[in-house]
């Protein structure tokens, strides 16, 4: 019972490596508007600072599942003996 629970959890974990994947592409995409709007707008401090910020934000979103993920997937591995 439990070595099908823990089946269905592996399962679950790599449909969530594969969205996280996907994540990763769309902070990509993301992050192209933002490069194009500090080119576009010749490079002033305020536009850098405003980018910076921006792409912070998309990269969280995108770390923070992934570092979530991993540590969630050593704490559900059964224990060795």
């Amino acid at each position: 019972m439990i070595s099908k629970r823990l089946g269905i959890l592996r399962f679950v974990l790599r449909s969530a490596a594969v969205l996280l994947a996907l994540n990763e592409i769309r902070g990509l995409i993301l992050a192209a508007p933002v490069f194009w709007a500090m080119y576009q707008s010749g490079g002033s401090a305020v536009a850098i600072w405003l980018g910076i910020s921006s792409l912070g934000g998309i990269a969280l979103s995108v770390i923070v599942p992934m570092f979530a993920l991993k540590k969630l997937e050593k704490r559900l591995q059964p224990a060795t003996a």
